[in-house]
């Protein structure tokens, strides 16, 4: 212990870094390296005469580049990762950093200082862990479903397993997270809440800071002010996972089956890197795919489903509505006849909605039409710069109806809205996402009701396959008792 520098142990422990993000001197850096406190490891290296980016485990040829290298001065210059160059060039010659040296147990102190930031230590409170009986602050109750799963997932941290929890949108599965969260936090587990977008970790951030008051919790995604911040219980896109390396005792994916994860290998890699070998894995989400789904089925995968929402009234069923060719009316600068009598309606009853669209472009050629009803209709989609603003005005009840791609499928709650969908032929509508768009309406336990309606120019499986799964799951919670009639 005698070299040892606590505020950069502190900083590097469990994460995976470039040089350029560590804001501490190199010279530190180089001393901690000699005394073999720090380990490096190459951030793009050859296998096989195939380049590998050991950050995010690209091995994709065309995703790599040559440039000429200043830092190493080679003439054949250096080969970087194109995939993960959002998050700083990783090349050939610039390796990564990870803290091998005592574990942060050994540390004493409380809180440690770094240029510009402040970090604190993973003991949140002045009351020592061992005299502490709870960190969690909720007087809330949990549904039988919920209480069901809330025991399963304390086992899965308790035995350090696997467990999948498959609950309709609305059930609550935040909730069930909370005791377990409790006791991985008591045991001195270092926890990570991942989830695919940016838009669920704003939105899951601030319940978990209320309902753990005296507990670090960090939010990391791109541009986040968190990101020099060790603590506790992080809530993180998976991108921002390729920072780290075994570094969480808890894992928990929210909405494992959602876009970009459930189709890109690094962000699967990424879970698997920053999580530990001995820790336990939790997955959370309403649409398992298929495999998983017959893996459960068949008693392959561990698992609870609770097929009902906290609140015990039924999922809104969605209605499908021939409203002919919409990409045609639009161009001709019209909305479909029962598409614009559907939004009126809202809008004289002063209820709020949503109106899913299959592509950025389209929406704009249609936001115009839409604000020739009412002036305040806005809209939102993943590249939009004010989304944060939007979501939010939506939440204060400033927009009567928005807009929206897929983007606001999941992870976002309006108390009280009707949705529709327009264009739910279209391919980017999968049984997933038409499920977690239905699954927005009739989510407050004061408004457990309303209206999703697809907007069609001709059916697809996808939405009768939408339609039968939310139907099933309905008749499942009246079967076990946990729905009101």
């Amino acid at each position: 212990m005698k070299n040892l520098t606590p505020d950069l142990q502190l900083f590097l422990s469990g994460r995976s870094l470039l040089a350029s993000e560590i804001p501490f001197p190199r010279e530190k850096l180089d001393e901690q390296i000699s005394i073999g406190n720090i380990n490096t490891i190459p951030g793009i290296v050859k296998k096989s005469k195939r380049w590998h980016c050991n950050r995010c485990a690209n091995s994709t040829q065309r995703l790599f580049a040559n440039f000429p290298c200043a830092n190493c001065q080679n003439e054949a210059g250096c080969f970087y990762c194109r995939k993960c160059i959002m998050m700083g060039r990783v090349a050939s010659c610039t390796p990564l950093y990870t803290w091998s040296g005592p574990p942060i147990s050994s540390l004493r102190k409380k809180t440690f200082k770094i240029p510009r930031q402040k970090i604190s230590h993973p003991t949140p409170s002045n009351l020592p862990t061992k005299f502490r009986h709870t960190y969690l602050s909720w007087n809330g109750q949990l549904s039988p479903g919920q209480k069901v799963a809330s025991q399963a997932t304390i086992q899965a941290v308790h035995t350090k397993t696997d467990i999948l929890i498959w609950a309709v949108c609305g059930a609550g599965k935040t909730e069930v997270l909370f005791e377990a969260i409790d006791k991985a936090l008591l045991s001195g587990y270092r926890i990570c809440i991942a989830t695919p977008r940016t838009d669920v970790v704003l939105e899951l951030a601030p319940r978990f800071k209320k309902v753990f008051p005296h507990t670090k919790v960090v939010a990391l995604y791109g541009g986040t002010e968190d990101r020099h911040v060790y603590a506790p219980l992080t809530i993180s896109t998976t991108h921002q996972l390729m920072r780290f390396e075994k570094a969480f005792d808890v894992m928990i994916v929210d909405e494992v089956d959602a876009f970009p994860f459930s189709y890109d290998e690094s962000l699967q890699w990424a879970v698997k890197k920053s999580t530990k070998n001995t820790a336990a894995r939790i997955f959370l989400t309403a649409t398992p795919n298929e495999k998983w789904q017959a893996e459960c089925k068949y008693s392959k995968r561990n698992h609870i489903k609770i097929p009902s929402r906290y609140h015990r009234k039924p999922l809104p069923v969605p209605t499908f509505k021939w409203c002919g060719d919409w990409r045609k009316q639009f161009q001709k600068g019209r909305i479909p006849n029962n598409v614009e009598a559907w939004v009126k309606k809202r809008i004289t009853s002063n209820k709020q909605a949503l109106v899913f669209l299959p592509h950025i472009e389209l929406m704009e050629k249609a936001l115009p039409l839409f604000r020739k009803l009412h002036p305040e209709i806005e809209s939102v989609h993943a590249e939009d710069l004010y989304r944060k603003e939007k979501v939010e005005k939506m939440r204060r009840k400033k927009i009567p109806l928005l807009l929206t791609t897929t983007i606001l499928e999941r992870g976002v709650t309006f108390p009280n809205i009707d949705v529709a969908v327009l264009g739910a032929e279209d391919d980017i509508f999968t049984e997933a996402a038409l499920v977690q768009i239905s699954g927005r309406v009739g989510r407050s336990s004061e408004f457990p009701s309303g209206e999703i309606t697809f907007f069609h120019h001709g059916r697809t499986k996808a939405m009768i396959r939408a339609l039968i799964h939310i139907d099933n799951m309905n008749k499942e919670a009246l079967k076990k008792g946990m729905m009101d009639n």
